[in-house]
């Protein structure tokens, strides 16, 4: 298999709310959209997040046990400054999320940043790392 992800997919328990986080706060874009369903983002070339209505999630997966929420993940956003974080954070906070860490310095890996949760449970780290880039190919670059 490929190293390569395609897809990534939360069952989400109010899609309403997440639509509101990720179109508001965030200022996303919906690849796709299917009301009362799933609402998909395209988050970088060939990668793209879906929220799914939980009720419809656990069906696909015909399963018999309600999904709970996420746990241990957390989704990561950099920007380009400790600013930006700040900034970011109090958006992020006025779209509905919960902001978890302030922002702030980080204890590990020189960064400055920040976690929220977003309306159904999905923390994010918004975050300045000077000692990582992207090059123009995508590929992450550390040090």
């Amino acid at each position: 298999m490929d190293q390569q992800l395609h897809f990534i997919t939360f069952a989400t328990q109010d899609l309403g709310r997440a639509r509101g986080f990720y179109k508001d706060g965030l200022g996303w874009d919906p690849l796709m959209d299917v009301p009362g369903e799933i609402i998909f983002f395209q988050v970088a070339p060939g990668l793209v997040l879906g929220l799914f209505d939980a009720v419809k999630f656990d069906q696909d997966l015909n399963n018999q046990e309600k999904t709970l929420g996420v746990s241990g993940v957390t989704l990561s956003h950099n920007v380009g400054s400790a600013a930006e974080v700040s900034s970011t954070i109090e958006r992020l906070a006025a779209a509905g999320a919960t902001i978890l860490k302030p922002a702030q310095a980080g204890a590990f890996g020189g960064i400055f940043h920040g976690h929220v949760k977003d309306p159904n449970g999905i923390i994010w780290e918004i975050a300045h790392n000077p000692g990582w880039r992207i090059n123009s190919d995508g590929k992450v670059v550390f040090g």
